[in-house]
């Protein structure tokens, strides 16, 4: 018993230092990959806690106190609402904290990026904080969560259309033939791979034999989308590009996919209906891959990004100069003190919040009535119309990108 007691304790204090080890060791470079992992690690919980805590919350008197008996699955989402809520508190409470700061002077600055061991204890306190919060605090997250998830679907669109349209400037300001040959094959690979993923879309989920005009209205809405966005970028008042339109519209298709994959596997136009019992493990764990680098994707992305928010100004010259000359060395670490950020760091954390909502949504299907499709991620109705419109406002923003430096040409886009 003694022996075993301390062996206890040596593993308790082996992990403590490796802990210690492994936050020491993160730096300024590595903290938006620090956030990264943190945001990851939240996902990995709420997976977990999905499969293994229904039997755990059951038995907790404050969330069983409703007027109506719930089933399993309820328990599930309600899991994985909680770890949400307490991931978006986090971030959010950061975001607040670091409205304002413009230079590596500022004393957040080190707080962003240091403090990690004081941050994960936090998250962890909060995170476990939300399990003693009652139903109805719950319940108003997973209503605003739905909001927040269609602002960071569009966040993602915005992100897309500033890549592909940098991308053709790129390639277009080298004035060089190689590039203008280039951008012709990415284009033309593009196209061919939405036409033939369209007809794989009639192909999988229009079976002959059913009514599915919904699902033949998507891909036909998808398709005129495609041939509309060329249209326009050819036209000679607009003087566009086709490698935005090319990429817009694979991405399009891809949305429209995404949809018509979400639909419940016993619809009848779900051409993956029959292959609904072979849903596995592997299949699950990547899809949450990828969710996991979309997310850190538009976070990291948008966090740097011009386009969605002003660049910090940098500090006033002269400004904090000290009374007394330093050495070499005090001036060298002064200078690097006094730079402006590189990118804004509330608008960092904000994005993670939001990602954190779109996530729990990802992981509860968009509504605590999985149903039969429970097991799965991202399946169910409002999965299917909230990928389409996404598609949709992904349309609309690129053609409103093409149109609106002809209809405003005084303004700056």
């Amino acid at each position: 018993m003694w022996a075993a007691s301390c062996l206890a304790s040596c593993c308790a204090a082996c992990a403590c230092d490796a802990c210690r080890t492994v936050v020491s060791s993160i730096s300024r470079r590595s903290a938006r990959i620090a956030y990264c992992g943190l945001f990851a690690l939240s996902l990995i919980v709420s997976w977990i806690l999905r499969e293994v805590a229904a039997p755990l919350l059951e038995k907790i008197p404050w969330i069983t106190q409703f007027n109506q008996t719930h089933n399993r699955e309820w328990f599930e989402t309600d899991a994985v609402l909680r770890v949400s809520l307490g991931n978006f508190l986090f971030f959010t409470i950061l975001a607040v904290m670091m409205v304002g700061v413009k230079s590596q002077k500022d004393p957040r600055d080190s707080l962003h990026h240091g403090g990690w061991m004081m941050k994960i204890i936090s998250w962890c306190l909060l995170v476990i904080f939300m399990f003693f919060i009652p139903n109805e605090i719950v319940s108003f997250y997973e209503t605003i969560s739905k909001f927040g998830s269609g602002f960071f679907l569009l966040v993602q669109v915005v992100l897309l259309l500033d890549f592909v349209h940098g991308w053709n400037d790129k390639w277009v300001g080298y004035d060089e033939q190689f590039w203008y040959i280039a951008l012709f094959v990415v284009s033309l690979v593009c196209y061919l791979a939405t036409f033939v993923f369209s007809g794989l879309l009639f192909h999988w989920f229009t079976p002959s034999g059913h009514d599915c005009g919904l699902n033949t209205f998507f891909i036909v809405t998808t398709l005129i989308c495609v041939f509309l966005f060329l249209i326009v970028a050819l036209h000679p008042a607009v003087n566009g590009s086709i490698l935005p339109a090319s990429v817009i519209s694979m991405y399009c298709t891809y949305l429209c996919y995404s949809a018509l994959a979400s639909e419940p596997r016993e619809y009848e136009c779900n051409g993956l209906h029959k292959h609904s019992k072979a849903v596995s493990t592997g299949t699950l764990t990547l899809g949450l891959l990828t969710t996991v680098l979309s997310v850190v994707y538009s976070a990291v992305r948008a966090g740097s990004s011009t386009t969605l928010l002003s660049p910090p100004s940098s500090p006033r010259a002269g400004a904090g100069k000290p009374l007394l000359p330093l050495d070499k060395a005090d001036e060298h670490e002064e200078k690097e003190k006094a730079k402006p950020v590189s990118y804004s760091y509330s608008f960092f954390h904000i994005i993670f919040s939001l990602a954190s909502m779109y996530s729990a949504m990802l992981l509860t299907g968009w509504t605590t009535s999985v149903g039969e499709s429970g097991k799965l991620v991202d399946v169910g109705w409002p999965s299917v119309w909230v990928r389409i419109v996404t598609s949709w406002a992904t349309a609309g923003l690129f053609i409103w990108s093409l149109l609106a430096p002809i209809l405003f040409p005084e303004r700056e886009f």
